[in-house]
């Protein structure tokens, strides 16, 4: 019997590459329920390839659709991520949207597939520990939590010595630090290897989005963050490495191709034919790897002290960087001040505890509304 899925973000980029993972292997699996914001037309699309039982739309749809639709809501994603039928549910969103259906899928005996890191980020400490409860695997859709995953089933947990987590460096990783603060959206969306949604191309300029996976790998895998390092790596070939006791360090290098890590997810795990092209080492030639300036990128820095500061303050460092974003994209916040607004709101931020969803819910409400305030005290003092 094939595995039947759910697909939250079903029209982003992660979303579309699952389903053309999921269009070429028909035996395999097959969509129940889809989740989209408000790209109607291609949702609409979607429905009519894949005639999914539910659909969650964000925006009203034609009287041809003949599935259970539901308007776009916590409860509506809650409501394809435990829809009876449903075996696997993929979140392809990004964003604080899926922490609560994440966890009502796994309450509900779920197993999930993760590409949205906010909901491990901000919701670890009750995520993994509740997956384990409930014997579920979260399996990572990041390429480069893919990476590690892979590697480290080549020997124990206790036998790994540290993580090695590869980034890009973004479209800036050689521009000088002085124009940096004139940066324009259109320069920080042109990421030099990978074509991602637009808040991830901005938060991989920024270096927010390595740091987010530095957070959601300490979860994943359970290392703690003086065992975890990045590494610059601009080629994108090797997504990440395992180092162990014993000095061997294994690593995991394919096309950058989203496709992949997506489709070992869904066949974990088993590796199955993908149309990823297979790699010719002698045609790249050389593979290049670099410390990552933190006075470049400070966004780095900050995420880690989160992160080992714990409780709320990284739900924080996430939601602040989503008003950050949204800011620099509409004209208000330049480039370099998506850094400074995160740390300036952190400082700010008395934290607890993350013992409950409303926790995280609670933290990130605050880290909104501090934020923007703060922007409206830089709107009124220019």
């Amino acid at each position: 019997m094939p595995t039947n899925i759910a697909l939250l973000g079903s029209t982003g980029s992660v979303g579309r590459q699952t389903l053309d993972v999921i269009k070429r292997l028909p035996e395999l699996f097959k969509v129940v329920c889809l989740a989209a914001g408000a790209n109607v037309d291609l949702l609409e699309r979607q429905i009519c390839e894949h005639q999914p039982a539910l659909v969650v739309s964000g925006k009203a749809l034609s009287a041809t659709v003949t599935a259970e639709v539901l308007p776009s809501s916590p409860e509506s994603l809650i409501a394809a991520a435990t829809h009876p039928e449903v075996d696997l549910v993929v979140f392809a969103m990004s964003g604080h949207d899926g922490i609560a259906a994440t966890i009502a899928a796994i309450e509900a005996g779920k197993q999930v597939a993760i590409a949205n890191k906010e909901a491990i980020v901000c919701a670890g400490d009750i995520i993994m520990p509740l997956a384990a409860r409930h014997g579920i695997t979260v399996r990572p859709v990041d390429s480069e939590h893919s990476a590690i995953w892979q590697s480290m089933a080549s020997g124990d947990h206790d036998e790994v010595r540290r993580i090695i987590v590869t980034a890009s460096g973004g479209p800036f990783r050689t521009t000088p630090p002085d124009q940096l603060a004139h940066v324009t959206v259109e320069q920080a969306m042109k990421h030099p290897t990978w074509s991602m949604g637009g808040k991830i191309t901005v938060d991989s300029a920024t270096l927010v989005n390595k740091g987010l996976e530095l957070i959601e790998a300490h979860h994943l895998f359970a290392m703690p963050f003086d065992q975890i390092d990045i590494v610059i790596h601009p080629e994108s070939i090797v997504h990440s490495l395992v180092e162990f006791v014993d000095g061997s360090t294994i690593a995991q290098l394919n096309q950058p191709d989203m496709r992949l890590p997506i489709q070992y997810a869904l066949t974990w795990p088993l590796h199955q034919p993908s149309p990823v092209t297979g790699l010719n080492l002698a045609q790249i030639g050389s593979l290049t790897f670099e410390e990552p300036d933190e006075g470049r990128f400070p966004a780095l820095r900050l995420a880690r002290e989160a992160g080992q500061s714990g409780k709320t303050y990284p739900t924080v460092y996430s939601a602040v960087d989503e008003i950050a974003v949204d800011a620099f994209a509409t004209g208000r916040l330049r480039f370099t001040g998506i850094p400074r607004l995160i740390e300036t709101v952190l400082s700010r931020h008395s934290a607890t505890p993350v013992t409950s969803l409303d926790d995280v819910l609670e933290a990130d409400q605050w880290a909104r509304r501090e934020a923007t305030r703060h922007l409206r005290e830089i709107a009124t003092a220019t």
